[in-house]
């Protein structure tokens, strides 16, 4: 399993000592608000052990976000392939945080990662990200990355029944345009 280093972040391989936080951040309603009802442990562990294991199948998925500086966990973000119901396909980005980490630019700085390892590495067209329509920050990480929406893409998600969480938007981004556009300092990962 590859490893991403930025800046301030480790993108890394899952430790049975992330499965605590992991489980707590799952417990969070702040956290889990634009994403569905709250994980029990198991629930929590369970999810962690099949991102461990698409990640071992394919050479890429969800790596777990580690602050350089202090080793604390911090949430997770990385690649995964587009479900099949959805109404559109490909790879997508995509990264969850803390509730402690938000605001510091994390998630700009791990998806940035995620974005050089698909492009560079995996050669990767296109990446594309989705999320409630009511998920506004994460709408915003989307734009500081360089993606862009149209909103005749915009969709229903099929896996989530009537409701808030089921109006969703679509953010894509293709490697010309991503390959054109300069990196701040910090952006650009480097495979230990």
């Amino acid at each position: 399993m590859p490893e991403l280093r930025t800046d301030r972040l480790l993108l890394r391989r899952w430790r049975e000592s992330d499965l605590e936080p992991w489980a707590a951040m799952n417990a969070d309603p702040d956290v889990r608000e634009h994403l569905g009802p709250l994980l029990s442990r198991e629930q929590s562990d369970a999810v962690a052990a099949g991102m461990r294991a698409a990640f071992d199948e394919r050479g890429f998925g969800w790596w777990a976000i580690e602050a350089r500086r202090t080793g604390e966990f911090l949430g997770r973000a990385g690649l995964d392939e587009v479900d099949g119901d959805m109404p559109f396909t490909g790879v997508d980005v995509g990264w969850r945080l803390a509730r402690s980490a938000w605001g510091h630019g994390y998630a700009t700085e791990a998806a940035l990662a995620c974005l050089t390892f698909g492009f560079e590495t995996l050669g990767l067209p296109e990446v594309v990200a989705s999320t409630t329509v009511g998920n506004l920050r994460s709408q915003a990480v989307m734009r500081r990355i360089g993606m862009t929406r149209d909103p005749a893409d915009d969709f229903e998600d099929p896996s989530v029944s009537e409701g808030p969480l089921r109006p969703c938007v679509l953010y894509r981004i293709a490697r010309r345009e991503a390959h054109g556009r300069p990196l701040a300092a910090g952006d650009v990962p480097h495979p230990l």
